[in-house]
């Protein structure tokens, strides 16, 4: 994975187990190889022998709301140059908006996504509409201008030293809340890659075996779940 968490993983008994290291952290950015141009993306998960196999880019727009039609147009053509070369890969878009209120002190007109009645600003809104006709790529045969995965998530900034996530924005049905993003995607990479070939199971695996001390570190699932909102993928015993 790059960039990469202070974790390594270390083979024991056929498991994976996951250790906390903190000399394996980096911040590099991995370039893959696109069909039009080369491109430099946020998080990039690699296998041996196969290639990038998850790719997520994360953007964020603080101002300027008019020009989101723009992002949505660079979106699609990013997934396009990269679904060009590996059709297979697993693509992701995440994008982050702050919710500049109406009435603050010296905000542009423009620069304005919650209107004084309390709702997104009309460009916001179609935003949203237009983002939901770039998810949900199954596929590989499926068109290469659409990700497997995209979100919006709104930020607001009077919520303390880093403000908070906007639950009412987007809203509850849509698919395209931060919650779904990262079960949306393992779900089309389980789907894409380790289900499809079993001979291949041992590469593709996404599971940890129960005695990982980065793991049991944490505790329960339920403990999992409240302090960082998922609970990993446990290797089951044959």
């Amino acid at each position: 994975m790059t960039p990469h968490p202070p974790l390594r993983i270390d083979a024991e008994k056929g498991e994976d187990v996951l250790v906390f290291d903190p000399d394996a952290a980096n911040e590099a950015e991995q370039t893959i190889l696109g069909g039009l141009k080369t491109k430099s993306v946020d998080v990039v998960v690699t296998k041996r022998n196969i290639g990038p196999v998850i790719g997520i880019s994360v953007k964020g727009t603080l101002n300027a709301f008019r020009n989101l039609t723009n992002r949505m147009e660079e979106a699609a053509g990013d997934a396009t140059n990269l679904h060009i070369v590996y059709p297979g890969l697993v693509c992701g878009f995440f994008h982050i908006l702050k919710a500049n209120r109406a009435g603050t002190p010296g905000l542009s007109i423009n620069d304005v996504a919650i209107g004084s009645d309390g709702t997104v600003v009309p460009s916001i809104a179609r935003y949203h509409d237009v983002s939901l006709g770039l998810t949900g790529r199954l596929l590989v045969r499926n068109e290469l201008s659409k990700y497997e995965a995209v979100s919006l998530a709104m930020i607001d900034p009077v919520a303390g030293l880093h403000g908070h996530l906007s639950q009412s924005f987007p809203s509850a049905e849509t698919v395209l809340r931060a919650e779904h993003f990262f079960p949306a995607l393992l779900k089309r990479y389980d789907l894409r890659f380790p289900y499809v070939a079993p001979s291949m199971r041992n590469l593709l695996r996404r599971s940890w075996s129960a005695n990982s001390p980065a793991i049991t570190a944490i505790g329960s699932a339920d403990k999992w779940i409240s302090s960082v909102g998922y609970a990993p993928r446990i290797a089951q015993s044959d």
